[in-house]
C-alpha cells in the first residue's frame, strides 16, 4: 500500500464480506473482521480476519484466519488486495489481551457515551486509512448506520431529499469518548481505551442510570472498572435488587471496602438484604471501627428513626470554640446535607444544642459555642416511625433532624432526603 499522502474514510459494514485476493489475483475469503490493538487513542489495525472453506475439515466448516495489515496493498469498498499471495501460509486468528475485534467486540455492543452519559448502541464503526495505516477513529450510534448496514441509504435519501430536501446524518462519537460497556464473554473482562478515567467523571446517578440500562455482563463489568468511591456512591443509586447482584460479583474484601465507603444508612440499607452468612464474610474484613458502628444501625427495628438515620454527622463538645468547629468542619468529609446544622453534646454525649454555619463565621473565633447555641431544640426517638418522622419535617422545615436514645443522647440524624425516601419509598430515585 502506498504510504505517501493516501486518506479516506470508510465504514466497517462497507467492506465486511468483501472478497480478498492475493497478488496473482486468486481469491484468498472473504473479509470478516478486522483486528485491533488497544493503548492508542485510536486503535490501529493490525490486521484482516477473513474466512475460507476448510480444505481438510467437513465440508462446510469454515475457519477464520488473519492476515498482516503490512500484506494489504490496497482496501475499497468491492475488494482487498494483498501484496504477496499467502498459499497455504494462512494463520489461524489468534487475539491476545490488549486486541480487540472490530466486528465481534464492538458493533451491534452497548457503549458508555461519557458525553451525554447514557448507553448507546454501536451501529458501525468509522475508520481512518491514513499514511498506510488503518485506525478506528468513531462509532456510529445513529440510525443512519442502521440503514447503511441494510443498504437502505439510497432510497431513504432519496425520499427525505426529495420530500424535505434533508438527509439523515451519521451520528458519530469519537473513540476517544467512548467505552466498549460490554465484556469479552472468554476473558470476563471489560475492554476499554485509553479514557478510563471518563467513566469517573459522570455523575453517579447516571452512571447508576447506565449500570440499570446494561445486561449482566455489561452491569458488573463497568461496576468493576470504578474506583472504590465512585463504586461505593453509584451503588447508593442503583436499584435495591441490583445492589445485592453488584456486591455479590465482589470478593468480601472488595465488596467490605465498598460498604465502608457508602453511607452508613445506605450500608445498612444494603446489609439488612442480604443473607447472614454473607454478612458474616463482609463484617469479618471491615475496619473494626466501621464494622461497629454497622451493626449498632443493624440493632434497629426497620422502619423507625434509628433505622433510616444516618451516622454521618458534624457534633463537637458545647464547651469548645467556633475555631474549634471550623477546623472539624474542613477536616470532614460527609455529605454536605449531613453538615447543615452543627450539633453540640455535653460530656455525656447529650444533645445540648444545635448551630448553623451562618453562627461560626459571623462570630468571633474564640466564641465559646454554648453561649450561641441554640438550645430549644426539636429532635427525635430512635423509636419513631416513618409517620412521626415525615411529620416532623413537615411542620419544623428542617433540612436535618437529630435522633436521640432514651437518655437523650445523640445517636445520628436523618435528612430530609431520607426521610421522604423512608415514607414513599416508591418515589425514591
Amino acid at each position: 500500500m502506498k504510504k505517501a499522502s493516501l486518506k479516506m474514510f470508510f465504514f466497517l459494514t462497507e467492506i465486511i464480506n468483501h472478497r480478498v485476493v492475493d497478488s496473482r489475483g486468486e481469491v484468498v475469503g472473504k473479509i470478516r473482521d478486522l483486528k485491533a490493538v488497544l493503548g492508542e487513542l485510536f486503535p490501529k489495525v493490525v490486521s484482516i480476519c477473513i474466512q475460507k472453506k476448510s480444505r481438510g475439515g467437513p465440508k462446510n466448516k469454515k475457519e477464520i484466519f488473519e492476515i498482516g495489515w503490512d500484506n494489504v496493498k490496497t482496501i475499497n469498498q468491492n475488494i482487498i488486495k494483498l501484496k504477496e499471495d499467502v498459499g497455504d501460509d494462512l494463520k489461524p486468528l489468534k487475539t491476545e489481551k490488549n486486541h480487540i475485534l472490530l466486528k465481534d467486540e464492538i458493533l451491534d455492543k452497548q457503549v458508555v457515551d461519557t458525553f451525554g452519559a447514557k448507553v448507546e448502541r454501536v451501529n458501525d464503526v468509522h475508520l481512518l486509512l491514513a499514511e498506510g495505516e488503518l485506525r478506528l477513529v468513531h462509532v456510529d450510534i445513529g440510525i443512519r448506520g442502521i440503514l447503511r448496514r441494510l443498504k437502505w441509504t439510497g432510497w431513504v435519501d432519496g425520499i427525505t431529499n426529495w420530500l424535505f430536501a434533508y438527509q439523515i446524518r451519521d451520528k458519530l462519537i469519537s473513540w476517544k469518548y467512548i467505552q466498549p460497556a460490554a465484556p469479552d464473554p472468554q476473558r470476563k473482562e471489560l475492554k476499554l481505551n485509553v479514557t478510563l478515567r471518563k467513566l469517573n467523571e459522570i455523575h453517579p446517578s447516571d452512571l447508576a442510570d447506565i449500570i440499570e440500562e446494561l445486561d449482566g455482563q455489561g452491569r458488573t463489568a463497568v461496576f468493576k472498572s470504578l474506583d472504590l468511591q465512585t463504586a461505593a456512591e453509584t451503588l447508593e443509586e442503583v436499584d435495591p435488587k441490583l445492589q445485592i447482584s453488584l456486591i455479590e460479583e465482589h470478593t468480601e474484601d472488595k465488596a467490605s471496602d465498598i460498604l465502608e465507603e457508602m453511607a452508613p444508612d445506605e450500608a445498612v440499607d444494603l446489609l439488612l438484604s442480604l443473607p447472614d452468612e454473607k454478612k458474616e464474610k463482609l463484617f469479618r474484613e471491615m475496619d473494626k471501627g466501621k464494622k461497629e458502628r454497622l451493626m449498632e444501625l443493624l440493632k434497629f427495628v426497620e422502619g423507625t428513626a434509628g433505622a433510616i438515620m444516618t451516622i454521618e454527622y458534624l457534633s463537637i463538645n458545647q464547651s469548645k470554640t467556633i475555631k474549634d468547629a471550623l477546623e472539624k468542619f474542613k477536616k470532614t468529609t460527609d455529605p454536605l446535607e449531613t453538615t447543615s446544622y452543627i450539633y453540640l453534646t455535653d460530656d455525656e454525649e447529650k444533645l445540648a444544642g444545635v448551630l448553623t454555619l451562618r453562627h461560626l463565621i459571623f462570630n468571633p473565633p474564640d466564641t465559646i459555642l454554648s453561649s450561641i447555641m441554640k438550645k430549644e431544640l426539636i429532635k427525635l426517638s430512635i423509636e419513631d416511625d416513618t409517620n412521626t418522622i415525615a411529620d416532623a419535617f413537615k411542620k419544623y422545615k428542617f433540612m436535618a433532624l437529630p435522633v436521640v436514645d432514651r437518655n437523650d443522647r445523640l445517636k445520628g440524624i436523618i435528612t430530609l432526603r431520607d426521610a421522604v425516601d423512608a415514607k414513599f419509598p416508591e418515589f425514591e430515585d
